[in-house]
């Protein structure tokens, strides 16, 4: 009897051992660390299930995001984690790659999450998107600056142009005008391809010309028919030869000269 007490005593205190060792060992467990603010788990510590006493997580910055300092690992003691000190901080993006004809906007900074604002010079038109995005990997967003271009000018009626190519006039490129022979511009005789893809000023048009020649005066007439007498006049008298006198008055006299 006593032996079966024995017995009896000596299985209870195993039991007791090792529920205490189970329970102690429940405790010492860790539950998956929770990620920071701007941190996370690294894909090995993921792919963990269990993490006892001791174990180890890493852990890296979220995307978007570098470290700046502090320990990638955190550890398990007496069933907790032990505290983090990593600092994580957004990536700069920097500058965008310059592009012809191009400026930036930079209202909003160069960190990750931010935009920027594209910028054409003048006389360009902005094709595709108007800003850029900061991401993890960099710059996104595609745009790129075209000079204006104005609408192919019509041929003038009377007249011609000066614009012989089959391409559209560009930003800052002058065309000329001129009418044909019995026609004057009406307007400007050239224009110029403005920023807003629009003819500065407006082109001409070519109309008929009412100018007549200036008539002669009284004056000029008068003198005119004057002239014209006297050369009537000195080609009626008779003409004097060598040696001899024309007297006035007289169609048959003649006297030998002295």
């Amino acid at each position: 009897m006593e032996a079966l007490l024995d017995i009896s005593r000596r299985e209870t205190c195993r039991l007791a051992l090792l529920l205490h060792l189970f329970v102690f060992s429940a405790a010492a467990q860790c539950l998956r660390p929770e990620v920071g603010e701007n941190w996370i788990l690294t894909e090995e510590t993921l792919l963990k299930n269990d993490f006892p006493e001791g174990s180890e997580a890493t852990l890296e910055c979220d995307n978007g995001y570098e470290k700046e300092s502090g320990s990638v690992t955190i550890n398990c003691i007496n069933g907790k984690w032990s505290e983090s000190d990593i600092v994580c901080k957004k990536k700069d993006c920097g500058p965008p790659p310059p592009e012809p004809h191009m400026t930036f906007e930079y209202s909003e900074g160069t960190l990750f999450g931010s935009k920027v604002r594209t910028l054409c010079e003048e006389g360009y038109r902005i094709s595709g998107s108007s800003f850029r995005h900061c991401y993890a990997s960099g710059w996104f967003g595609r745009g790129s600056c075209n000079i204006v271009t104005c609408p192919k000018p019509t041929e003038v009626e009377n007249g011609t142009i000066s614009w012989k190519s089959d391409k559209k006039p560009e930003y800052g490129q002058i065309i000329n005008f001129t009418c044909n022979p019995g026609y004057r511009l009406n307007g400007s005789k050239s224009t110029i391809c403005s920023k807003t893809g629009k003819y500065d000023p407006l082109p001409p048009t070519c109309i008929v010309s009412t100018s007549t020649p200036r008539p002669k005066t009284i004056t000029t007439l008068v003198s005119m028919r004057s002239s014209t007498q006297k050369q009537d006049n000195r080609s009626s008298l008779p003409k004097r030869t060598a040696g001899t006198t024309i007297l006035p008055y007289s169609t048959s006299s003649v006297y030998k000269g002295i």
